[in-house]
């Protein structure tokens, strides 16, 4: 009896390798990276599932492409002042001394106009590398920890402590989740943001104990009021010093605590152990890491709930089996037949990040204005560094409204066309798609129904609907020739379609 074509696959067994071709290749490329050239997916059909996933994974070393420097951007800009600048200050308050303090305003205020600027500069730094990266797996998951432990710069005004948390999240990218877990308390970024530094014994911050564990672990529900307190004393004494974590043991509550069943004198590495051998943990970081690889998880009242619901379960199990490493959570779902099922196929919108890294990764765009791209996304309702609450982006349909929809449409035209009416300054860079004609090796590269199918399939993925394909054959027929300037306003036509905000 055929399967329901409403409910997925529950089957977490690995996909053949002669199920896997260029559709399962291109949705790979998309969910675990920001898409691909015909030639990637091509490749990856030829390596098959197994060797695509390993190398997705792995992070190979390419050796062109460097990893983050300590000393890629400044991190003197926000110093607080030294032990003679504030004497001098406190002098000239006593005194006052309004020459003095005047001059101390401008200095602080000039700094905080450089750390803007850098900020902007961060920006920038972080969208070349998703554009550029070999390695696509190792940026996306350091897109999914900044939206998962989502800190804003808006509230810390501090550019280089974005920067730490940027490279942390990178540095655990496919890591240990209880590592990550046990670094991001120590997070400069993260204790600024959630007022850590303000909690001291004896007039404890609940800030940090409450979304560690709502927000980070646990999920609502999975612990009482009683461990957010208990919780917020065991990191009393937790802060940073400069750009370091700082620990403070005159500020730390030594009492005996309870948290989530475990008592005694603990500290924040205790409460994140406490957090660990909850098994809830396991799943709610399953479940986040599925709804961003996979999809939506379906009302648990339906059959395809339910279907979601066990195959997150058993990878929450093996998330438990590997002491909470990541990989191997991945690596199950990423070579899966359930995740290369036709309901979870095409079934996410494109993210804002997604749709211009993915429009210039997967089409070969050029770049274009990195600040306009940046606003571009911004008007889209991502704002890399910026996000707009603790609880990060919801992502999903919130993506989309008749304000977004209008930018989305309009940035991936200007990608393609170098203009469009929300930008200032249309792109000087001609874009030439026709190597992609060349790399999708079929030989009819002059036929119009033929060259609107590959296009097609490869911007939009498997499921065309005639109509979309007459419409670009039509186009190309009209245009006389198959060239540069047809091809390009094509790809520019089928960017503009609903299908190409999902993946």
């Amino acid at each position: 009896m055929p399967q329901n074509p409403t409910i997925p696959s529950a089957s977490l067994d690995p996909i053949r390798k002669d199920t896997f071709g260029f559709d399962e290749a291109r949705h790979l490329l998309w969910r675990a990276g920001f898409g691909g050239t015909p030639k990637q997916i091509l490749t990856l059909v030829e390596w098959g599932p197994e060797k695509s996933v390993d190398y997705l994974l792995d992070f190979h070393d390419e050796g062109n492409f460097p990893d983050p420097k300590a000393n890629t951007f400044d991190g003197s800009i926000m110093r607080e002042f030294t032990a003679d600048e504030r004497d001098a200050y406190f002098r000239a308050q006593r005194a006052q001394d309004e020459n003095t303090l005047a001059r101390f305003r401008r200095e602080i205020q000039d700094r905080q106009r450089r750390d803007r600027v850098q900020v902007r500069e961060m920006q920038k730094w972080w969208l070349t590398r998703m554009i550029e990266t070999p390695h696509p797996l190792e940026e996306k998951m350091t897109l999914f920890w900044h939206g998962h432990f989502a800190t804003s710069y808006r509230t810390i005004e501090n550019s280089y402590h974005m920067y730490l948390q940027n490279q942390l999240f990178r540095a655990h990218a496919v890591g240990n989740f209880g590592e990550l877990l046990f670094a991001i308390i120590r997070d400069p970024a993260m204790l600024r943001y959630l007022d850590n530094n303000l909690n001291i014994r004896g007039r404890p911050n609940e800030n940090l104990a409450r979304e560690l564990m709502e927000l980070f672990s646990l999920g609502v529900g999975n612990y009482k009021e009683r461990d957010i307190k208990e919780g917020a004393r065991a990191l009393t004494g937790y802060t940073y010093d400069g750009n370091a974590f700082a620990y403070y043991p005159a500020r730390h509550d030594d009492k005996s605590k309870s948290i989530l069943g475990k008592s005694g004198n603990m500290d924040g590495d205790d409460f994140v152990r406490a957090i660990l051998a909850k098994r809830v943990c396991s799943e709610f970081i399953t479940k986040k890491l599925y709804r961003f690889f996979a999809g939506e998880i379906p009302n648990l009242r339906t059959p395809a709930g339910q279907v979601v619901k066990r195959v997150v379960m058993r990878l929450a199990s093996t998330m438990r089996e590997h002491r909470y490493e990541i990989k191997p959570v991945l690596r199950q779902l990423l070579l899966s037949q359930h995740f290369y099922d036709p309901n979870i196929v095409l079934s996410r919108i494109k993210s804002p990040v997604e749709l211009v890294v993915g429009t210039i990764r997967g089409l070969g765009t050029p770049t274009r204005d990195l600040s306009a791209l940046l606003d571009a996304m911004n008007l889209m309702g991502q704002y890399l560094l910026l996000p707009p609450s603790v609880k990060g982006w919801e992502g999903e349909r919130t993506w989309i409204n008749t304000s977004t929809l209008y930018v989305r449409s309009n940035v991936a035209n200007y990608l393609v066309m170098g203009q469009a009416p929300i930008f200032d300054e249309p792109g000087d860079e001609v874009y030439d798609p026709m190597g992609l004609l060349e790399n999708l090796k079929f030989g009819a590269q002059h036929d119009p129904e033929q060259v609107a199918h590959r296009l097609l399939k490869l911007a939009l993925g498997s499921r065309i609907a005639p109509e979309r394909q007459w419409v670009i054959k039509d186009f190309l027929e009209q245009k006389g020739k198959i060239e540069p300037d047809s091809v390009r306003q094509a790809v520019s036509l089928i960017t503009a379609m609903p299908e190409y905000q999902v993946c």
